[in-house]
């Protein structure tokens, strides 16, 4: 070798540990990397870590449960309006929902717990210009009665969600998992037993007082406590259901439909029997005068020295000649 290589090489040598001794930085970090994934599997193994596995999936590959608790088919732009901004702005959608995997249909993979906005919105997305969007799922082995508790606690919190949709949510899983048990039901699902009467009165109103109301999805569990007193005894009932007959009538021939609380006073109105003749009927203080026909034209709420204190009941169903009658009798009942 020549001078001038060996002295190359000999500055070359110069720079390389040739000692036994690890070098201690490398040696640490190898260490931690070690000892991470030494932890890592303790707790994976003990239980104190779970891990889930999220696949970003075709959302024509995926059904609802048939015990999801939203009305997939009353979903619109404008009900998810929100999520639809949200997932253009972010260019993904960020909560993944919950499925599990379904065996025997040739059209489906998965079957959607919770997450129907999210479905709805990822297909109406790839529709309407943004064909790359999947639909990212959290991928679960659940059975039925774990799988509605699960969506129960994450849709409980949402305002999106009607109460209609979750009360008819509770009167099915009443029987199909707890077999009736009302008290069992609500300790599964951490509730007061009164909490969930309110739900289930909501969903057991009948046909026939529903039909008043165009758009049953915007009655709530506040509207039960004025609702549920009008279906007994059976000759109320009865009357009550004529009535909301004939505001379903109107509504649809006027082609407007009435706002709940009207609908309900009207209701009220009607669930009293009707009067032989015009004399005011008297409930404690109030008054109620009905035309021939038991339709409520007003109510007298108080009458003392001051005056007299009415509410004039217009959507009731009765005339304007009904009404003008009426007002004549309280004219000569009470001006002297």
């Amino acid at each position: 070798m020549s001078g001038k290589n060996s002295g190359f090489a000999a500055d070359l040598a110069a720079g390389i540990d040739l000692s036994n001794e690890a070098a201690p930085r490398r040696s640490g970090i190898a260490n931690n990397v070690l000892t991470g994934r030494s932890n890592r599997i303790a707790e994976l193994a003990s239980g104190a870590v779970i891990t889930r596995t999220h696949e970003l999936v075709d959302p024509a590959r995926c059904r609802m449960w048939s015990g999801h608790n939203r009305e997939y088919g009353l979903l619109n732009e404008q009900r998810c309006e929100d999520l639809i901004e949200s997932i253009k702005a972010q260019g993904r959608q960020e909560m993944p929902a919950i499925v599990r995997r379904v065996s025997g249909d040739p059209d489906c993979d998965f079957e959607v717990i919770c997450g129907a906005r999210r479905h709805w919105t990822i297909s109406w997305l790839r529709s309407h210009n943004y064909p790359d969007f999947k639909f990212l799922v959290d991928i679960r082995e659940i059975g039925d009665e774990e799988a509605f508790r699960l969506a129960d606690i994450e849709n409980r919190a949402r305002d999106d969600l009607t109460d209609l949709e979750r009360a008819r949510d509770y009167l099915r899983a009443l029987e199909a998992y707890y077999g009736g048990r009302q008290k069992t039901m609500a300790e599964r699902i951490n509730v007061s037993e009164s909490w969930l009467t309110r739900y289930l009165d909501l969903a057991r109103l009948p046909e026939g007082l529903m039909a008043a109301f165009p758009e049953p999805q915007s009655l709530t569990i506040r509207n039960v406590i004025a609702l549920k007193p009008l279906l007994k005894p059976e000759e109320k009932r009865v009357r009550v259901f004529q009535e909301a007959a004939m505001l379903r009538k109107r509504q649809i021939d006027t082609g407007t439909p009435m706002p709940v609380l009207d609908i309900i006073r009207a209701l009220t109105a009607a669930a009293p029997p009707p009067r032989k003749s015009g004399s005011p009927k008297r409930s404690g203080s109030v008054q109620t005068i009905s035309s021939s026909k038991g339709k409520a034209v007003l109510r007298i709420e108080s009458a003392d020295r001051k005056g007299v204190r009415l509410t004039l009941l217009h959507k009731s169903g009765a005339s304007r000649e009904d009404a003008e009658k009426a007002i004549r009798e309280v004219l000569d009942q009470h001006w002297t």
